[in-house]
């Protein structure tokens, strides 16, 4: 029986879930008030937050979830079950214009399955966006998933008219890649991300004349990485995030937790504990990037190099170095203030301009909007002072949530 559109579009949104990495931050501002349709914002798209408060959102689909590859950890894997589904390219674009014309969407993120080939696929990927910018004039974000293994023109024509491009790293480590993966070579990945930073660092530079080069990606690159589908712990996946980081200048390392599916509702609780890991890494990278953390100081606070299931990160790492806190609020620096739990970045910003016009006392980081539930065993204040709190030995405790008896039924 031939698939409707509505069919398509059901199997393929769906099957796009397990793309995660769609934010949209970095971009360059376009509207349609000079002609075209749509526009994009700064930040913010799939369902976050742009700086004038709105929350707005893309169409998350795959063109196609067919695929010839045959990854171990991938639902769409040629050996998979699934019921397929394939999206011409005059359907994605139809479907793009149709919601944001409803008022649905503001952008598009596509990502594919590999059908007859890769550069087969990358050229309808790219055909895409090329129809979505040139012949209707659509203003609004375009996040495309590259191929790695496509051709260079291919992937340089798409970054022309992409936002953000993103390539996916797979795995933590490459001998993973290979095993689970095998029509995937890291190093091809590699390669790939590497073109898509040098592109980008060339459409910034000017010519002799002054003239700048076209934009290319303007919004950057990033990633994705499967975590638990392999034997590697936590400081192996936060070490290859922070080298990709570094070595590419990526935006966005995006995690997503590998999870078997059960063959029974009574094992639904097994789902869990993956989706707490990917959260915890999450909160690790959060540290590795604006907190001034390395690797190795959030994964040695346990022998495993795991992070802790049960509390933060950083709480984890305050916990397991008591000797240097309490920390005085009215007299440490800033990096001595991010480390500090319950602190964020905003809340250290303003500790330091309020304690220009004096001693800050509790209610004052009250004020600030610091959790001081948890920042109170950390701190002192002109009147406030933990005494043997920070030291005293049920303090995981206070944070760690109370042990669940799990239903046999």
């Amino acid at each position: 029986m031939r698939k409707t559109l509505s069919d398509k579009l059901a199997i393929l949104a769906d099957a796009a879930k397990y793309d995660a990495s769609c934010a949209s931050s970095g971009t360059t501002r376009r509207d349609s008030r000079n002609g075209g349709i749509g526009s994009a914002g700064g930040s913010g798209i799939c369902h976050a937050y742009t700086p004038d408060g709105r929350c707005i959102s893309l169409l998350k689909i795959l063109m196609t979830n067919f695929c010839i590859y045959d990854c171990a950890y991938c639902i769409n894997r040629v050996s998979s079950g699934v019921e397929r589904a394939r999206f011409t390219p005059e359907e994605v674009v139809t479907l793009t214009l149709e919601f944001y014309r409803r008022n649905y969407i503001e952008g598009l993120f596509l990502s594919s399955g590999i059908i007859k080939s890769p550069d087969d696929t990358m050229a309808d990927i790219t055909r895409i966006a090329r129809m979505l910018r040139e012949d209707h004039g659509f203003k609004g974000y375009i996040h495309l998933k590259t191929i790695p293994e496509a051709s260079q023109e291919l992937i340089d024509e798409a970054g022309r008219y992409a936002d953000r491009l993103s390539v996916n790293i797979e795995l933590p480590k490459d001998d993973s890649t290979r095993t689970l993966a095998p029509q995937k070579r890291p190093e091809t990945i590699r390669a790939a991300m590497a073109s898509v930073r040098l592109k980008q660092q060339a459409s910034k530079e000017r010519s002799h004349t002054g003239k700048r080069a076209p934009k290319f990606a303007p919004a950057g690159q990033s990633t994705q990485m499967i975590v638990g589908a392999d034997g590697s712990n936590d400081k192996a996946i936060l070490t290859t995030s922070s080298r990709l980081y570094t070595g590419y200048k990526l935006r966005r390392v995006y995690y997503s937790a590998f999870s078997p599916i059960p063959d029974s509702s009574a094992m639904l609780p097994l789902i869990k504990p993956p989706l707490v890991r990917e959260h915890r890494l999450y909160q690790a990278d959060w540290l590795l990037r604006f907190y001034g953390f390395d690797v190795d100081e959030i994964t040695d606070v346990a022998p495993s190099g795991n992070l802790d299931l049960d509390i933060d990160p950083k709480l984890a790492w305050a916990l397991a170095h008591r000797g240097q806190f309490p920390v005085d609020v009215n007299g440490a620096g800033r990096n001595v203030l991010l480390r500090v739990p319950g602190f964020g970045t905003k809340t250290v910003n303003r500790i330091l301009t309020a304690r220009r016009s004096g001693a800050l006392r509790y209610a004052d980081l009250l004020r600030i909007g610091a959790r001081m539930g948890m920042a109170k065993s950390f701190v002192t204040t002109p009147d406030w002072s933990p005494g043997g709190l920070t030291d005293s030995a049920n303090l995981r405790a206070r944070f760690a949530p109370a042990p669940e008896q799990l239903s046999l039924f």
